[in-house]
């Protein structure tokens, strides 16, 4: 099984480049195939910029094999060429943009069978904004203010990216539409990865992940490893 990486915005630059380090690192160096997924800024015909922007930055890190797979929609998310790129990834990372879109672009298609393969054989999973919040089991639509079904790989949790910006505003709102489920606010420049001790939580970066279950609120702060399954368990 691989490693699940979530990113809360602003993935380019700054202190970002602390948790992406640290997911080469698990993914096995500088060496390994990583695959920029731009399906989430298509709808505003963004995709190529923006997967360019990936590319660049994964290379300043010092990467050496990086590529911008066109899912773009859903004919190209059945393609048997860019499934079998997917299949030979070590990391695959979904850029920001419109969430609804990524979701049901990805959603019982070729693309994200490959990718779920690819993350059982080791391959890290990771995104950025949209790209971490569909990774959930419900990701919220900010367009229609409604929930949608994610991709499951999180079960029982939502995510809200930009926390520490926009993002806490929708926090109550998200309360109400989702008691029984763990909402993960994450701060922009701040990442979190599933390579603790016993299958923990780290945090990574410039901000905090905030933990809302029920009435309670719990900040996790870089440093100190936090148990996300029990309190996914405890919450459901």
């Amino acid at each position: 099984m691989g490693y699940i990486l979530l990113e809360g915005g602003a993935e380019f630059g700054g202190s970002m480049a602390i948790p992406d380090r640290r997911a080469l690192e698990l993914a096995g160096g500088l060496d390994v195939r990583i695959s920029i997924i731009p399906t989430a800024a298509a709808p505003d015909n963004n995709h190529e910029r923006a997967g360019h922007n990936g590319m660049l930055w994964f290379q300043s890190l010092g990467a050496t094999d990086v590529v911008v797979l066109t899912l773009i929609d859903n004919v190209s998310a059945n393609d048997p060429t860019l499934v079998a790129a997917l299949r030979r990834s070590q990391v695959i990372y979904m850029l920001g943009g419109f969430p609804h879109y990524l979701g049901q672009t990805l959603l019982e298609s070729a693309a994200w069978q490959a990718m779920s393969i690819a993350y059982e054989e080791g391959a890290i999973i990771g995104g950025s904004s949209a790209g971490a919040m569909v990774l959930c089991e419900y990701y919220y639509n900010p367009t229609t203010e409604k929930i949608l079904e994610g991709l499951g790989l999180l079960p029982g949790a939502c995510i809200i990216p930009h926390h520490n910006t926009f993002g806490k505003s929708w926090a109550e709102r998200l309360k109400r539409l989702l008691p029984e489920t763990v909402l993960i606010g994450i701060d922009e420049e701040t990442g979190m990865l599933n390579d603790g001790p016993h299958g923990m939580w780290q945090l990574y970066g410039k901000g905090d992940v905030t933990l809302y279950k029920g009435n309670l609120t719990e900040r996790c702060t870089s440093g100190k490893p936090f148990d996300l399954y029990s309190v996914i368990k405890n919450c459901t």
